[in-house]
C-alpha cells in the first residue's frame, strides 16, 4: 500500500518536506444524526468508500465506512432509526495537515488503517488522507 497521492499544491516540494496538506483528498462530510440508510444513499450518490462525519458544531468525529455502513445495515438488530452517532465508537485518530507524509504513512500502517481524517486545530474536518492499495 502506498499513500493516494492528490496533485501537490507545491510543485517545488521537496518529497521529504510534503506534508497531509499536500496529498489529502476533500471528501462528502455530513451529520451524525444521519441514519444509515441516508448515509448509504449520500456515499452511493457521491461515489465514495467513506464519509466524514462531524457533529452539530461542525467537529469531526470519524470516519465510516460503506462496508461498516452495510454490515450494520445487514444485521439483525437493524432499525431504520439508527443514527452515525451510534455507529461512530470512540473518537479518532486523526491527523493535522501539518504532519509530514512520511510520519503520517508510518501511522497508518502501525494502526492497520486504510484512511485517516485531516483535522484543523478545532477539530474540523479538513479532508481524508487514503492508502493506496
Amino acid at each position: 500500500m502506498t499513500l493516494v497521492q492528490a496533485q501537490p499544491r507545491s510543485a517545488n516540494a521537496n518529497p521529504v518536506d510534503r506534508t497531509v496538506d499536500d496529498a489529502m483528498e476533500a471528501g462528502p462530510q455530513v451529520c451524525d444524526d444521519m441514519t444509515v440508510a441516508v448515509a448509504l444513499a449520500v456515499m452511493a450518490s457521491a461515489r465514495a468508500d467513506r464519509l466524514l462525519v462531524c457533529d452539530e458544531y461542525g467537529v469531526c468525529g470519524g470516519l465510516v465506512t460503506r462496508a461498516q455502513l452495510t454490515d450494520i445495515r445487514d444485521s439483525a438488530a437493524y432499525t431504520d432509526q439508527i443514527r452515525l452517532r451510534a455507529v461512530l465508537g470512540d473518537r479518532g485518530p486523526f491527523t493535522s495537515p501539518m504532519t509530514t507524509l512520511a510520519e503520517a504513512e508510518h501511522a497508518m500502517r502501525y494502526r492497520k488503517l486504510a484512511a485517516l481524517p485531516v483535522v484543523d486545530e478545532q477539530g474540523s474536518a479538513l479532508g481524508v488522507l487514503a492508502l493506496a492499495r
